[in-house]
């Protein structure tokens, strides 16, 4: 039986186990375990929310949320969420889901780095952005109990380092296509980790048009 916090657990079904082989085997301990922990956090959360949300949707996004930084489904010249969300919309194909559910996950992966426009949309968008922020940025972190947070933390483990891991992760999965970064919360990482990152400045590109006025 999986790890049950306050009646969460993974799901109970076929595309959901066939989810968590195919993330275990595909990304490092340290983004599977935080992949595992958003999910948790974003279904507590949508219990603290009073939301309707079906799990197995919601299953799926967080586990696939961070899949385009893998070697495996990198694509080199699309943002790393449009990679993984592309990701996980192709393997739910093999098990009936319809074009509107696929399109929600789709839609939770492709903007969960994409803040203040999620928390507006479906439940399964929402929440995958709530989990990713509580996980990574501490968002809503006294929202949940002490018991909660060491109970979802000794399942699924957060190396002591991290913070730095994590930043580092990111990095390692979009260093070869800064120009991704435009416009999102990652080009922070590049400018962090690369001294010779040069972002792509949004007036300049208004001033550099072809436009004459």
């Amino acid at each position: 039986m999986s790890f049950n916090i306050q009646g969460i657990r993974i799901p109970d079904s076929q595309m959901a186990r066939d989810a968590t082989a195919l993330v275990r085997d595909t990304e490092s301990d340290l983004l599977f375990n935080h992949s595992s922990r958003v999910y948790y956090w974003a279904a507590l959360a949508g219990r603290q929310r009073d939301i309707k949300v079906d799990h197995e949707l919601l299953y799926v996004g967080c586990m696939f949320h961070d899949m385009g930084l893998t070697h495996e489904h990198c694509s080199c010249d699309k943002r790393f969420e449009v990679d993984g969300a592309n990701a996980a919309r192709e393997f739910m194909q093999h098990y009936g889901v319809t074009q509107q559910d696929m399109d929600k996950v789709w839609t939770a992966i492709a903007l969960h780095t994409t803040p203040g426009i999620p928390e507006f949309m479906a439940p399964e968008i929402a929440l995958v952005t709530a989990g990713v922020e509580m996980d990574v940025l501490g968002i809503g972190y006294n929202g949940f109990d002490e018991a909660e947070r060491e109970a979802v933390v000794g399942q699924y483990p957060r190396p002591a380092r991290f913070k730095e891991e994590i930043i580092q992760a990111f990095y390692d999965g979009i260093k070869q296509r800064p120009a991704t970064t435009f416009g999102n919360v990652k080009a922070d990482v590049l400018a962090d980790k690369d001294p010779h990152f040069a972002p792509l400045n949004f007036c300049s590109i208004i001033r550099q048009s072809p436009w004459k006025g």
